[in-house]
C-alpha cells in the first residue's frame, strides 16, 4: 500500500513538471482525499500550489482534501486564494472542521470569510468558536438528530428520510419539550419496532454524555471505554448542543499521543509542521538549555568529589554506566506514568499503590543490577583489562560500584514515577516532566549518590 502511494506521488510530481493538467485532473479524481492530503506533506510549495489550483475547480473535492490536512497547513493553503473561494470550500465542510480551519486563518481573512458565510452558518461557526479549542464543545459537530420523545417510530423514520444533512444516523437522541436530553435509540431498534410505538417507550434512558467544557482527551476516553460511535454534548441545563463522533475522537487520541511523545523528547508538534530551521531552534532551545544547566550542575557535583576520583581514578570509568542505567530506568517509569495518566488507566486519586509498585520495581532492579555489576567489576579488575588500584581491595571497589548502580536506579525510578504525578496534581501536562527534565534530574542525583557512597566507604 505504501509503495503504491509513493508511485502515485511520483506520478503526480511528474505530471506537474510536464504541466499535463488534463491527466493530472483524472488522477486526482480517482485518488482518495486522504491520500492527496498525505502527498501534500512531501510536495514542495510550488507543487502544492499547482495541485491546489487544480483542486479548486472541484470545490467539494478540495474541501475533502483540506479537511484531511493539519488545520495549520490547511489554513496556510487557503490563505493563497480569495476569501470568496475560501468560503465556497468551507461551506462544503462540517461545522466542526470549518471552525478548526477558520481559527487558524489570519484575523483579516477570518473576518472576511465570516462576513461572506451565510448568516445562519456564521452564527453557528461563531457559536463553536466560543468554546475552548481542546474541549468537547470545540470538537463537536452541530449536525445531529434530536427527536421529541412523543414521536412514534414511524414519524421518526420519516424525519430521518428528510434529514440528509445530518452527519450520522447510528444513534438518535431523544429530547423532551424543553430540549433536555432524556434518551437515546439505536437505528436498528427504531427500524424493528412497530410504527406506532412512541420513542419514550423504547429509548435507553441511561445516556452517556459529556459537558461542553469536558477535556477532549476525556471525551475520547469515554468513547473508547463504552465502545460507542458518537457521544452527545450537553450544556449546563442538560440540553443537547452537539455530538462528537468516533472519527473526531480518533484524531484526538492520535494528536494527544503525538503531543505527549514530542513533549517527552523536549520538542513540539509545531516543529513537524514548521519547515524553517529558526522555528526548530526556537522550539528545541529552551529544553536544551535546561539540559545544559543540568550538565553544568552535574559537573559541579563531580568537581566537589575530585579528591575521591583522584585517589581511585577507576571509579570515573563507571560513571557512564551509572548515568546510562539510571536514565534508562527513569525514562521507563516516566513513560509508563505519563501514558497511564493520559489514557486514564492510572487514576490520580488512587495513585499510591501504583507508586509503591513502580518504586518496588526500581528497588528490585537496583539490587539485581547492583549485584551483577559488582561481580563484573571484580572479574574485570582481576582478570580483565581494568587494573586494580593499589591499597584498595577488590571487594570494596565492587561494593562501591554495586551500591552506586543500585542507588542510581532506585532514585531514577522514584523520580520518574513521582514527577509526572506531581505535575498532574498541579494541573500541568505530565508529559512536560519527561525527557530532558527527568533525565537531567536523574543524572545529577545518580552521580552525586555514587560519588558520596565512594567517599564514605573510602573515608576520603
Amino acid at each position: 500500500m505504501q509503495l503504491q502511494l509513493q508511485k502515485n506521488a511520483d506520478t503526480i510530481r511528474r505530471l506537474i513538471r510536464r504541466e499535463a493538467y488534463s491527466h493530472l485532473n483524472k488522477i486526482m479524481q480517482k485518488t482518495h482525499p486522504a491520500d492527496l492530503a498525505h502527498f501534500y506533506r512531501f510536495f514542495t510549495e510550488h507543487e502544492r500550489n499547482k495541485l491546489f489550483g487544480l483542486l479548486q475547480q472541484d470545490v467539494e473535492k478540495a474541501a475533502e482534501v483540506i479537511v484531511e490536512l493539519e488545520s495549520t497547513n490547511a489554513a496556510r493553503l487557503l490563505e493563497t486564494i480569495s476569501p470568496e473561494k475560501i468560503t465556497q470550500i468551507l461551506q462544503k465542510m462540517d461545522p466542526d472542521d470549518r471552525v478548526d480551519i477558520i481559527s487558524q486563518l489570519t484575523p483579516e481573512i477570518s473576518d472576511a470569510v465570516m462576513q461572506l458565510l451565510k448568516k445562519v452558518e456564521s452564527e453557528e461557526v461563531e457559536h463553536l468558536i466560543g468554546f475552548e479549542e481542546n474541549t468537547a464543545g470545540g470538537i463537536m459537530t452541530t449536525e445531529y438528530l434530536a427527536l421529541n420523545e412523543n414521536l412514534t417510530a414511524k414519524e421518526a423514520i420519516d424525519v430521518l428520510q428528510k434529514s440528509s444533512e445530518v452527519e450520522m444516523f447510528f444513534y438518535l437522541y431523544v429530547v423532551d419539550d424543553r430540549n433536555h436530553l432524556v434518551g437515546v435509540i439505536s437505528l436498528r431498534l427504531l427500524i424493528v419496532k412497530p410504527g406506532n410505538t412512541k420513542l419514550k417507550n423504547i429509548m435507553e434512558t441511561e445516556v452517556i454524555s459529556v459537558h461542553t467544557g469536558e477535556d477532549q482527551e476525556e471525551v475520547a476516553r469515554q468513547v473508547a471505554r463504552y465502545n460507542i460511535l458518537a457521544i452527545p454534548v450537553v450544556d449546563d441545563e442538560n440540553k443537547i448542543v452537539g455530538v462528537v463522533t468516533v472519527d473526531d475522537t480518533i484524531d484526538v487520541l492520535r494528536d494527544e499521543a503525538t503531543e505527549d511523545f514530542l513533549k517527552m523528547a523536549g520538542t513540539s508538534k509545531e516543529e513537524i509542521i514548521e519547515k524553517s530551521v529558526f522555528s526548530s531552534l526556537k522550539v528545541r532551545s529552551p529544553w536544551l538549555l535546561a539540559s545544559l544547566a543540568g550538565g553544568l550542575i552535574a559537573a559541579t557535583v563531580i568537581d566537589n568529589f575530585k579528591f575521591t576520583l583522584e585517589r581511585i581514578i577507576l571509579l570515573s570509568a563507571f560513571l557512564p554506566v551509572i548515568i546510562g542505567m539510571g536514565g534508562n530506568v527513569g525514562i521507563q517509569s516516566t513513560t509508563l506514568m505519563v501514558r497511564g495518566l493520559a489514557t486514564g488507566r492510572i487514576n490520580i486519586k488512587h495513585i499510591w499503590h501504583v507508586m509503591v509498585k513502580e518504586i518496588s520495581v526500581g528497588f528490585s532492579l537496583g539490587i539485581c543490577y547492583g549485584v551483577l555489576l559488582s561481580l563484573l567489576v571484580l572479574l574485570l579488575t582481576k582478570f580483565g583489562p581494568l587494573g586494580k588500584p593499589p591499597e584498595i581491595s577488590l571487594p570494596i571497589i565492587g561494593l562501591i560500584v554495586g551500591l552506586g548502580i543500585f542507588t542510581s536506579m532506585f532514585i531514577a525510578t522514584t523520580v520518574g514515577t513521582f514527577i509526572p504525578i506531581l505535575f498532574a496534581k498541579l494541573k500541568v501536562d505530565p508529559a512536560l516532566a519527561s525527557g530532558p527534565f527527568v533525565t537531567t534530574s536523574i543524572d545529577i542525583l545518580g552521580v552525586g549518590s555514587y560519588l558520596m557512597i565512594a567517599t564514605i566507604l573510602l573515608k576520603v
